[in-house]
Formats: structure tokens, C-alpha cells, sequence
């Protein structure tokens, strides 16, 4: 059979998420096994979890709607009191308000891994070791009210920043600006900017595939605009689609997964915001082609989704590097940006922890440490398995050799005994870049003690 040419495939795709079958309410004698939550009692769902597991997660509101309804998140971690080195993870659904089978599905997925700690293994390590954040319901006056927009009529997946218009860097450069934009669009932008989000999906409807980034690039629409992660990307989308049948068998997306602008661009999308400047990975799924299916079929889309919610989690734990950035003089945590050789897009390490998370396919890599202040780092040659990241915690220097706080002729007296006593080995207290004790490391220090600097 011929293949479509890729020009009709992509104005199919953008036909059939535009004719997207978007049915009026259902009456509730019309669907007596299952009912869609309102605001209200999903509100009350999520009070009663976090009440009945209050050592497992903590409920708190983000911030109100236009029309003052909380956007909800449950916090789900063994220690929800507290910050650990575990990767932070979310879900979001729902930022369009007639777009409602997420929200169902992560309550759900929030009731398994509440009430299923105790029985099962695999929702015990996830608990343990990740730091999972699920809003279930992000525009909650849109969900009142059948609207696809917000209280203001605004489309919330249109309204974040740009780039390059609104931003050229990343958070560790420039601050967050949520100068002018939607209400929950500025309280999801300063929750997440918060935190330190590794992995993340949005939950929409209207299609049936996992997205990934880029969704635009300055390419026409319809044409592929790959990120630097691109093949990760769709290791991990396809992470997702391969656990859900309907997806994985798309007529209109191979194996149910697509380059965001491959399938259609837009501008002031949550997914590219968060990839570029938060640097959290972050795809869109859709579930469903029908935007707001009979509430009674909601246990089959529960059934297609929930070990593809569960596999897309696990990703965090299964790909590439981790590890925690540390000051050496005194062992505080450093924020500081991590770059992989050979690829433009960086992560950065928790400022509170120091704890980083560089997701990458099996391979060797070599890696940069930099932070204001402290002298660039490299970890070179390091393997990536599949299954279980590798790791490498990294200690910055200031130059401060000898803990006086100071960057003086002591320590370049301590690079110059180290050179000639032999100690150059990497990791030896004088390595100060991470290629073994050099005359680079005796430069930089000197540079320092002079006020010119520690980059070469």
C-alpha cells in the first residue's frame, strides 16, 4: 500500500485534532457508573487523600484561578516535610477546561500511588525515591464553565513566554518574569521555577499521541524542529505510547509519538517554556481524540494509561547521569549548570541540595560543571548504561586551596609543591578542573589570586 506523502499526513493530523468531537455534558442519569469530577469534588478527593496519607504527600495550593479557585497540587514523597536528593517529577492536565480525562486519570494515578505504597513495589520506589508533584486540574474556572480558555478567554497553552522574543537564556541566567501573564499561567511558572523539575508531561485531549519538544523552532508548521535532545525524546515519548495500545497502533503518528512542530507549531506553549528555560524535559501527551469522552468510558482510558503514567515516571530513574555539585571548601550545596560535550542544552543542580539529573541515552559523555565563582569543571569519559543512571558528584572549587577563604600566593605555593612532588592525579585535592593536577590548574588558581578570573 502507498504511504501517504508527509504533506497530507501533516494536514490530516492538524484536520482530525481541529474536528476533534467535543459532545455537550452528559447528564448524570446518563452515566450512572462514572461521573467526571467538578472542582468541587475533585477539591474534596484530594483533601480526604492527603488527610488519609498525610506521611506520604501534602496537598497545597498554588495559587487561585481569575475566578478564585485553587490550583491544587499533591506533593507525593516517602518525606513530604522535607527535601531530599531524589529527581523532582509532574504531572499537569487540564490547562484546557474541556479538556478533562487527565484530571481523572492523575487523581487516579494519585489514589494508586497513595493506596497502593504498601503492596506494591513498584509504587514504594517511586514514593521513596522521587519527588512527585501532580496538578491535576490547572484551569479549574475553564473546567466550570465548558471552556477551552480561561475566565479571561485566554488560551493558556498560547501565553507563556516565547522564544526568542520573550527570553534568549535559561533561569540560571536571567530571572523569571511573569510580568503580564495569565494568573494560572504565572502561578505555574513560579511553582515550577521553584522547584527543580527533572521529567515532566501535560495532559491534554483532542488527539491520541505524546508530543515532544520542539513545537516550534522558526520552521514552517508541519515541519520537524528537533531539540538537542531530540533522540531522547523519543526514547521517552516512546516510553509512554508503547504501554498504550490505541496510541502505539496511530494511523497518523508512527508508533503514537511526534515532534511537536512536525505535527503542528504554536507559539507560547507550557512544554517548550519548560524545556528551554527551566531545562526540565518536558512532552504533551493526548489521550483521547475526543476532547470530553462519555464519563462512562473513563475506566477503559483508565486501563490504556495507567502503566504508560507509571513507565513515563520510572524514565527519571532509568537514563543517564545524577549526582550531587558540592562547594569544596565547605561542602555546601552549589547551583550550577551542567553541559554535555557535543549538546547546547544544559540542566542545572538544585540550589537547595545540590542535586542534579542529566537524562541521556547509553554512551560515553564528558561533562561541564560551571558556576559563578567557582572554576569550570570537567568529567570526562563518562559511561551511561541503560537502566540505572551513572554517578558523578563533582566538589567546585573557588581556588580556595586551604579553607582561609582566601585565594592567595598560599595556594598557588600549594599547585606548585603538588606539580613537583608528583601528586597530579585526577581527584586529588589540587584538581581543580577535573583533568588531574596540570599546569592549567596552577594558571587558574594564579589568575584568581590576581583578580583576573579562573576560566581559561
Amino acid at each position: 500500500m502507498a504511504q501517504p506523502r508527509h504533506g497530507d499526513l501533516v494536514l490530516a493530523r492538524f484536520n482530525a485534532y481541529l474536528n476533534a468531537d467535543t459532545p455537550a455534558a452528559f447528564a448524570p442519569a446518563q452515566q450512572p457508573e462514572t461521573l467526571y469530577n467538578s472542582y468541587a469534588t475533585l477539591t474534596a478527593a484530594l483533601q480526604e487523600l492527603a488527610s488519609a496519607y498525610p506521611t506520604l504527600c501534602e496537598l497545597r495550593s498554588i495559587g487561585q484561578s481569575r475566578q478564585g479557585r485553587e490550583l491544587w497540587v499533591m506533593r507525593i514523597t516517602d518525606n513530604p516535610g522535607m527535601e531530599e536528593a531524589e529527581p523532582e517529577f509532574k504531572y499537569i492536565s487540564t490547562m484546557h477546561g474541556d479538556e478533562p480525562v487527565g484530571t481523572e486519570l492523575t487523581l487516579y494515578l494519585i489514589q494508586r500511588l497513595l493506596e497502593h505504597y504498601d503492596d506494591d513495589a513498584r509504587m514504594a520506589y517511586l514514593v521513596d525515591n522521587t519527588d512527585i508533584s501532580i496538578l491535576p486540574l490547572m484551569n479549574p474556572d475553564g473546567r466550570e464553565n465548558g471552556t477551552r480558555e480561561n475566565a479571561n478567554g485566554r488560551d493558556l497553552n498560547r501565553v507563556f513566554p516565547v522564544y526568542p522574543r520573550d527570553f534568549t537564556q535559561t533561569i540560571f541566567e536571567a530571572p523569571l518574569n511573569t510580568s503580564g501573564r495569565q494568573p494560572e499561567v504565572r502561578h505555574v511558572m513560579e511553582w515550577s521555577a521553584a522547584n527543580s523539575f527533572v521529567l515532566s508531561a501535560n495532559l491534554h485531549t483532542g488527539a491520541l499521541l505524546v508530543n515532544y519538544p520542539y513545537d516550534e523552532d522558526g520552521r514552517p508548521s508541519g515541519a520537524n524542529a528537533p531539540s538537542p535532545d531530540d533522540a531522547l525524546f523519543r526514547v521517552i515519548s516512546l516510553q509512554y505510547a508503547q504501554e498504550n495500545p490505541p496510541m502505539f497502533a496511530s494511523s497518523l503518528f508512527p508508533n503514537g509519538i511526534s515532534n511537536g512542530s512536525d505535527w503542528f507549531a504554536i507559539d507560547g506553549g507550557m512544554q517548550d517554556w519548560n524545556y528551554r528555560f527551566l531545562t526540565c524535559a518536558e512532552v504533551t501527551i493526548e489521550l483521547s481524540n475526543t476532547k470530553r469522552p462519555n464519563a462512562t468510558t473513563l475506566p477503559q482510558f483508565w486501563e490504556d494509561n495507567e502503566e504508560s503514567l507509571v513507565r513515563y515516571m520510572e524514565a527519571v530513574h532509568e537514563y543517564g547521569v545524577r549526582g550531587i555539585i558540592t562547594d569544596r571548601s565547605t561542602d555546601e550545596p552549589v547551583w550550577a549548570r551542567v553541559t554535555v560535550t557535543g549538546n547546547t542544552q544544559p540542566v542545572l543542580s538544585d540550589p537547595g541540595i545540590g542535586d542534579y539529573y542529566r537524562l541521556l541515552l547509553p554512551g560515553a559523555y564528558t561533562l561541564r560543571f560551571e558556576s559563578p565563582g567557582y572554576i569550570l569543571f570537567t568529567a570526562a569519559n563518562i559511561d551511561v548504561a541503560s537502566g540505572t543512571p551513572t554517578v558523578v558528584d563533582v566538589s567546585l572549587s573557588t581556588g580556595d586551596l586551604n579553607g582561609d577563604t582566601r585565594v592567595n600566593a598560599v595556594d598557588v605555593q600549594s599547585i606548585v609543591a603538588a606539580l613537583l612532588r608528583g601528586d597530579t592525579a585526577q581527584g586529588s585535592p589540587y584538581d581543580v578542573d577535573g583533568r588531574g593536577v596540570t599546569s592549567t590548574d596552577l594558571q587558574r588558581i594564579v589568575n584568581i589570586a590576581l583578580g583576573r578570573g579562573g576560566d581559561l
